[in-house]
């Protein structure tokens, strides 16, 4: 998981908190793929802006400050958001968070890599069409309750720390979870052998399938 092999501590240039901000134009792509990759800090998702992305950073290393790039190839576009360098840590004193609102009308792949700290993504509005997680250290708390209008799948992989999964009930929902996982708890799903299902799995026109392996101490998964 990025971020936490050979993580270290560097304060030597933290000073006072920087702010500056980002956008990107949207256009007619089909499918925009979108990678968040964060060492060390604190992310926001949501939806609520008409260009692809607008993205409101705060930082007190300044050599930490977001790289954002576009390219697109044909009718489908990828967007990165990443933090520079290879090696992040905190001290405590050390500030970082990432605000970023996507449009609610591009449809999108969204891949989040996140090593240490908190992220909360609030996705239900987007046009999601598909979700990967790669968390180290933290907690993790996504979203993803609105109108579904396509499957898709949604894949969490976890080192240490917390995920909870808000899930919508009226969705065909599918959830499985393996590997060293601390705790499981869910909420509005019924267990179907080594899976959770909602009731409404098999007549429903769109699905989620929820898939989590790692060693997460505790996953939450709410349907309701």
């Amino acid at each position: 998981v990025l971020g936490l092999g050979g993580c270290v501590i560097d304060a030597r240039h933290s000073g006072p908190l920087e702010y500056s901000s980002e956008s990107v134009e949207a256009d007619d792509s089909e499918l925009v793929r979108v990678e968040l990759n964060m060492g060390a800090g604190n992310l926001r998702v949501s939806e609520g802006t008409q260009k692809l992305m607008r993205g409101d950073f705060s930082y007190n290393v300044p050599s930490w400050k977001p790289v954002v790039q576009y390219r697109r190839n044909g009718k489908q576009g990828t967007l990165t958001v990443n933090q520079p360098g290879h090696q992040h840590g905190s001290t405590g004193d050390q500030k970082y968070e990432w605000d970023l609102q996507l449009n609610n009308k591009t449809p999108v792949e969204l891949g989040v890599h996140f090593g240490a700290g908190r992220a909360r993504l609030d996705l239900g509005s987007l046009q999601l069409r598909g979700v990967t997680v790669e968390m180290g250290v933290g907690q993790l708390d996504m979203d993803l309750r609105g109108p579904l209008k396509h499957s898709y799948n949604v894949s969490i992989h976890g080192g240490i720390g917390e995920a909870t999964v808000h899930l919508p009930a009226d969705a065909g929902i599918e959830a499985e979870a393996q590997g060293g996982i601390g705790s499981i708890q869910v909420r509005g799903l019924r267990k179907d052998g080594g899976r959770w299902i909602s009731e409404g799995y098999d007549r429903a026109e769109y699905k989620i399938r929820v898939d989590v392996q790692g060693g997460i101490g505790t996953i939450k998964l709410i349907a309701e």
